[in-house]
């Protein structure tokens, strides 16, 4: 998200962490931060509940390095003589 949530939005993904939690995995991706994500989700009590059962047994997987988009961009330029 590089916007804020809308309360309506902050509610359906507690509403689906919730459901996940302890019961199925559940796949999050992000290009923000993730000391950004609690500003993001835009409510104090919300981010708390939100963030708490997403983090609390998680595996982070951080990529580093040069987008892959940029990389893939340069070589179909390339490719077309561009």
């Amino acid at each position: 998200g590089p916007e804020p949530l809308t309360a309506e939005q902050r509610r359906d993904l507690l509403e689906i962490v919730d459901d996940r939690y302890e019961k199925g995995s559940l796949l999050v991706t992000s290009q923000v931060p993730v000391n950004r994500w609690h500003d993001l989700v835009g409510d104090p009590t919300l981010g708390d509940a939100i963030l708490d059962r997403v983090v609390h047994r998680a595996h982070r997987i951080e990529l580093k390095g040069p987008s892959l988009r940029k990389r893939h961009a340069v070589t179909t330029q390339s490719d077309q003589g561009a």
